[in-house]
């Protein structure tokens, strides 16, 4: 047998130092096993994730459990205010709190598409992680896959929430009755704009940035200055006016809304006017709804005035009895509309 000259061979970079995703990644092998230890873990360590077992062993207080799942595909993965890891952690956490519940836990399942950089996946993780620490949440288990080149848009995430609803404490879109006040924590819009912003798709600039933000201070402080809340909500996907509409048809009311009263910031509403969108149905990630007896409306208010996320909170509206699952809107001009569900898709991939 001849011999096999190998002076000018090289070796090549080991796959686990690949500076992008790549299909070894989602093996379940030893890259697999690096990622998690060099990316996940140092960020969301606690001991129910460091144990390393196929799902996490986890000490709930007294109380009914509520579990939300949500999945976030918004691109691009950064924009003005936010990114898609805090948006997947502050999603979740707020569709548990809006239930009127603590949040505790998160799960993280991860899609990401091979050629990503790994940097950016550490600037997502690290995003989670802050956005985690501000609502005081642990992430405790996920779950890493890789599809291959152009399948994903670089990152997928699906986030599941778990807290505790104490026992007695009723919080749902059935809830809605005649005399309630509506409540909205502030302008509206802000998300989905600023996410236009970032695909450069308005044709100008603008300094709005998104309103993505943990929600679970402001609900305890609405549910600790009001005995008798009836529906806490974040109005994303389809804007405030979809939302609304869920409630009216869940509790079967009609809800009237204050033209006047809504808050929309100038730069929103420009854009919204130059571009032919409707700022109610635009998507938002940091707002809530508040549905009571008017007569604990002031109390509330002052309550989220006085939060950090609730500094521009108004009422916009009243529930009534008649007509049924309806929405409808007093103009200016003394005129009143129907406000109805949103049919399509406005602003596509926006959360």
């Amino acid at each position: 047998m001849s011999e096999i000259d190998i002076t000018g061979a090289v070796c090549p970079v080991p796959l686990s130092h690949n500076e992008q995703i790549v299909m070894g990644h989602g093996s379940g092998g030893r890259m697999a096993h690096d990622l998690i230890r060099k990316v996940f873990l140092p960020a969301f360590d606690n001991p129910a994730l460091a144990a390393g077992d196929d799902g996490a062993v986890l000490d709930l207080p007294a109380g009914r459990t509520v579990v939300s799942v949500d999945s976030h595909v918004v691109f691009p993965l950064f924009f003005p205010g936010g990114d898609i890891g805090r948006l997947a952690v502050c999603g979740t956490v707020n569709d548990v709190a809006v239930m009127g519940a603590t949040p505790l836990y998160l799960t993280a399942g991860f899609i990401l598409e091979e050629g990503l950089p790994l940097e950016t996946l550490r600037r997502v993780v690290e995003s989670m992680k802050q956005a985690a620490d501000e609502a005081g949440v642990k992430i405790v288990s996920g779950d890493t896959k890789v599809v291959e080149r152009g399948k994903a848009d670089g990152l997928y995430v699906s986030t599941t929430g778990v807290g505790i609803l104490p026992e007695g404490r009723e919080i749902s879109g059935r809830r809605a009755q005649a005399g309630d006040a509506v409540i909205l924590s502030g302008p509206i819009g802000d998300h989905g704009i600023a996410v236009l912003a970032a695909r450069g798709e308005l044709g100008f600039e603008t300094t709005v940035q998104s309103d993505c933000a943990p929600l679970n201070g402001l609900a305890a402080a609405v549910l600790a200055a009001g005995d008798d809340i009836h529906v806490l909500r974040d109005p994303t996907r389809g804007g405030v006016a979809t939302t609304l509409n869920e409630i009216a048809r869940q509790s079967g009311v009609c809800i009237t809304l204050n033209e006047s009263a809504l808050p929309v910031r100038p730069e929103v509403a420009s854009a919204c006017e130059m571009l032919g969108f409707d700022p109610l149905y635009i998507a938002n990630e940091g707002r809530m709804l508040v549905i009571l007896p008017r007569a604990g409306a002031d109390e509330v208010l002052a309550a989220m005035r006085a939060s950090k996320y609730g500094e521009g909170a108004v009422v916009i509206g009243e529930v009534s009895a008649a007509p049924a699952g309806r929405v409808l809107m007093k103009t200016p001009y003394g005129s009143t509309r129907v406000v109805d569900m949103l049919a399509g898709e406005m602003l596509p991939r926006i959360c």
